[in-house]
């Protein structure tokens, strides 16, 4: 017992060593860093920020953002106060907030897994080195930052709740269900879980296998803390005010095969928010044990892997089809199955993935010696695969966060208009608005997932004449909306143009008169605009730096 609990220790220790590598870019780059800018640079970690400086921290849920959309930004759109995440920001500078919350996510992460496997799905001294080797390869997935432990703290949610099925539990499961609420969102993963655990409960029911009223309770209470954390969102979907962005949001608009092709494209490489990185060892090692299993007939010892396998296939084929316009009808119908995305369910695969990963590889080991090892050095394989996903080698060509936010030189652009930033209004050609946000700026534009309708049909006319020559950003702004950007034809949806661009806009069409109307009057362009005169703006300055990866135009209204 001695040796084996020694011997967990080092298996433990050594998956820490690899976690500490695989962060350590964070802690001694920190912002000289590469990090991901898809709904993380370009938006989060402003609003992050812009949150801490607002003084809405606490704000009412009818209270606003006054920085951005001209005060019409809801501050329930910012999420609750009762996040961890947010006062990582609050606390902290940004890129060691960021670092921490890594950390944080990745240790729960490696621990939920482990212990899961260790006590309910992989029992058995014999195969700690799959226990731990499956644990730190989900540990070591690159998650979506934001997204916390929505996904990646599952599977401890997941150890807990089976503890209390089981067995009744402890006051330790109860602290796991009380926790995690604080460090992950019911609408990015918890949601879905939570559910499956209600239709889980209720297979046993419908089993015969009694109440069991303790599991019941578990479920009701973890989704109670939720609705505790997450109460502005709770006021959000129940009062519901005048219509938001989310109103002209339509998500069945996919034809049959379109669809079809959809779920293959999941199934086998993933989702950006969710990325498994399966495709090159997991999925073959999984598709090998389901042979194993089906010529063995080893389908009752190896139902939990079976039905896994199974439940992967439900997930993408449910995430695909969502899209499906076979919908349309009762979208039209429950306007709810719009503005909720329930294709979300997928995000229960990284779960689903990493187990049948780990049970796949006890079913390989058990086929002899040989196979035993092959096994470990796959395991060791899709390890270091992984690593090849960290941040720092993945976005290498992207700026670095110091480059992306570009202080210094929006430090000058302030200095440079003079004025206080609450007296006037910008909006931003070819980079994102969070820049300018995230450096205290106030934009008419932004990246929210909800805001009023109404100001997105005022933005709207600003850009009427460009989304009129482009198609795709006409259906981009006008069947989402997320981005309230100000689109150009020429540009579509480029809105990273570094210093180094020789591209000049050459026809912009923009309603002036509107964007004065609304405030603005500075306009932050990636590129030159040769007709700057034709829009009633004119060219105030030029902004480069060393340490910023854009050139910024300075164009003034006249």
């Amino acid at each position: 017992m001695v040796v084996e609990i020694k011997k967990e220790r080092r298996y433990i220790l050594f998956a820490f060593i690899v976690l500490a590598v695989y962060l350590s870019p964070l802690f001694i780059l920190q912002e000289n860093a590469h990090i991901r800018v898809h709904d993380n640079l370009d938006s989060n970690l402003a609003w992050y920020k812009v949150l801490a400086r607002s003084g809405e921290m606490f704000g009412g849920v009818n209270g606003v953002i006054p920085q951005i959309i001209n005060g019409q930004l809801s501050r329930n759109a910012f999420g609750t106060e009762y996040s961890i995440i947010v006062w990582l920001y609050a606390l902290f500078p940004t890129m060691i907030a960021y670092a921490l919350s890594q950390t944080l996510t990745r240790v729960a992460a490696f621990f939920g897994m482990y212990l899961l496997l260790k006590k309910h799905l992989l029992p058995g001294e014999q195969w700690l080195p799959l226990q731990i080797g499956s644990a730190l390869a989900f540990a070591l997935t690159p998650f979506w930052p934001s997204g916390m432990l929505s996904t990646l703290g599952i599977p401890l949610a997941l150890w807990a709740f089976l503890n209390i099925r089981n067995d009744g539990g402890t006051w330790k499961d109860y602290l796991v269900l009380t926790l995690l609420p604080l460090y992950a969102s019911i609408v990015l993963g918890f949601f879905f879980f939570l559910s499956a655990m209600g239709i889980f409960w209720l297979t046993d029911f419908l089993r015969r296998k009694g109440w069991n009223l303790r599991f019941l309770f578990s479920i009701a209470y973890m989704s109670f803390i939720f609705m505790i954390v997450e109460y502005r969102l709770v006021f959000s979907f129940l009062y519901k005010g005048e219509p938001n962005s989310r109103d002209e949001y339509f998500h069945a608009q996919l034809p049959f095969w379109r669809a079809v092709r959809l779920f293959f494209k999941n199934y086998l490489l993933g989702h950006t928010h969710v990325m498994t990185v399966h495709s090159l060892i997991i999925l073959p090692v999984t598709l090998f044990a389901i042979y194993l299993v089906y010529s063995k007939r080893l389908w009752k010892q190896e139902k939990w892997f079976v039905f896994l396998f199974a439940l992967n296939l439900v997930l993408s084929l449910w995430y695909a089809f969502w899209f499906y316009e076979g919908w349309l009808p009762l979208t039209k119908k429950f306007h709810f199955m719009d503005t909720f995305n329930f294709a979300r369910y997928h995000f229960l695969r990284p779960l689903v993935i990493y187990v049948s990963f780990a049970l796949a590889l006890k079913i390989i080991s058990l086929q002899g010696i040989s196979w035993a090892k092959t096994a470990k050095w796959v395991m060791v394989m899709q390890i270091l695969f992984l690593g090849l996903f960290n941040d720092e080698i993945i976005y290498r060509q992207k700026p670095t966060a110091k480059e992306f936010f570009a202080e210094e030189m929006f430090h000058e652009i302030k200095e440079h208009i003079g004025l206080k930033q609450e007296e006037y209004r910008i909006a931003s050609i070819g980079i994102h608005p969070a820049i300018s946000q995230y450096n205290g700026f106030y934009t008419l534009d932004t990246y929210n997932n909800f805001y009023p309708l109404s100001y997105k049909h005022q933005f709207r006319k600003i850009i009427e004449k460009e989304l009129a020559e482009n198609k795709t950003i006409r259906n981009y702004f006008d069947q989402w909306g997320g981005r309230c950007y100000i689109f150009t034809a020429q540009l579509g949806k480029r809105y990273m143009i570094k210093k180094d661009s020789k591209r000049h806009l050459k026809n912009l069409q923009l309603n002036t008169d509107v964007f004065k109307e609304m405030g603005g009057r500075y306009i932050f362009s990636a590129i030159p605009i040769d007709n700057a005169a034709e829009n009633s703006i004119k060219l105030d300055k030029i902004f480069e730096s060393k340490t910023s990866a854009w050139k910024i135009y300075l164009y003034k209204t006249l």
